[in-house]
């Protein structure tokens, strides 16, 4: 192992991944750092993913860390919706405070316009098959609802 690192799940169900500076032994740090009871793996630091996007969906795999594909659509969800919100923004004081000057049923046509595009991500990250497909459709469609 080139990189040893010790991986165990945290009581909030998340992956904690120890990286050792080299003064201890694996093992001592294991024991320094491992809560009691938590189970954990000692493995090489090359089978942690590089891309932190889907961090929060990560789990304990077998000597690596893997992504939870319902979890990563969960957090695909929560980004898809914020970006909503983003472009719902400019829409909303208008209806909102019916300021003059502007277009309510422009404003609520663009509306119409953004909730489609969104509902059309949102079905495609449920028919994804993987966390990089995931990521491809909403790095892909982050902008597209103008």
């Amino acid at each position: 192992m080139n990189n040893p690192c010790v991986i165990y799940t945290t009581a909030e169900g998340t992956v904690a991944v120890v990286v050792p500076t080299g003064e201890k032994s694996i093992e001592e740090v294991a024991a320094k750092d491992v809560p009691e009871g938590a189970t954990y793996q000692i493995i090489d630091g090359a089978n942690i993913p590089s891309d932190r996007y889907f961090r929060d969906a990560w789990v304990a795999g077998k000597g690596k860390v893997d992504i939870d594909l319902d979890k990563a659509k969960q957090i695909g969800h929560r980004i898809r919706r914020a970006y909503r919100a983003a472009w719902f923004e400019q829409y909303d004081d208008i209806i909102a405070k019916q300021i003059p000057g502007n277009d309510f049923d422009a404003a609520e046509a663009s509306r119409a316009k953004i909730r489609q595009v969104f509902a059309d991500i949102q079905t495609a990250i449920d028919a994804a098959k993987t966390p990089e497909e995931i990521k491809d459709i909403l790095e892909t469609n982050k902008f597209q609802a103008s």
